[in-house]
């Protein structure tokens, strides 16, 4: 579904992901791991369209999205969850929800997907009016992927969705993420809490350095003596 071919991203002088290539299959849950500065996030990123590419290829669905700019990228289908969350905080959450729905893949689609959305997020419907910066970590995070969600995606990309979240949180939203992956949405997950990335992922990476060190199974690489001494301290 997703495809990424040896991708070269750079900051000025300074190369941020080297050569990295990767795969998506359609239905999967895809894991992204590594230590904060690896370019998990500048990897995210390029692939949205919202960070120039200085050499590689994306392709989503066989189409060659390199170079796209990201209204066109999530046109496609290909959504995204920014790390940090990044609700509009003097709007409100319905008014947050109605601006993931102005792609125009969505438009026709606007009241169906928010009922979905509520269905899925009963805190949201309880919540609409309220200013989306009112709101505490997880109730954003809801709002987040609803609004997200609201853009009728086919594959969402999700960037530390539980950074910043009590451990209670963290469950329920990982639980949403496999709940939406059964509903049939691809995810690409970047999470900074390796051991249950891993179980919930069917394939995963390894980011080092902006290079992809390794790849397999999410139970292989929980499995596997490095990641566990490098990302759980075991």
């Amino acid at each position: 579904m997703l495809t990424v071919e040896g991708l070269d991203v750079f900051y000025g002088d300074m190369q941020a992901l080297d050569a990295v290539s990767l795969e998506v299959e359609e239905g999967a849950i895809v894991a992204i791991v590594g230590a904060n500065g690896a370019g998990k996030t500048t990897l995210i990123r390029a692939v949205a369209g919202m960070q120039p590419q200085a050499r590689g290829r994306v392709t989503f669905r066989g189409t060659d999205i390199s170079r796209w700019p990201s209204h066109r990228v999530c046109n496609l289908g290909l959504g995204q969850v920014a790390e940090g969350r990044q609700v509009f905080p003097t709007l409100s959450v319905a008014e947050n929800l109605d601006i993931g729905a102005m792609l125009p893949r969505a438009r026709a689609r606007r009241d169906r997907n928010r009922e979905r959305v509520l269905a899925t997020f009963p805190k949201l419907a309880e919540r609409a009016r309220q200013p989306a910066g009112t709101l505490s970590g997880g109730e954003q995070q809801m709002l987040a992927i609803g609004r997200c969600l609201m853009g009728a995606p086919q594959l969402i990309m999700f960037d530390e969705p539980s950074l910043g979240l009590a451990p209670n949180i963290v469950r329920t939203v990982l639980d949403t993420i496999r709940e939406l992956n059964g509903e049939g949405i691809t995810c690409l997950l970047v999470e900074q809490n390796v051991a249950l990335s891993l179980k919930l992922a069917s394939r995963a990476y390894v980011l080092e350095n902006g290079r992809v060190t390794s790849s397999g199974s999410g139970s292989e690489l929980l499995a596997d003596d490095r990641v566990r001494s490098a990302y759980l301290g075991l």
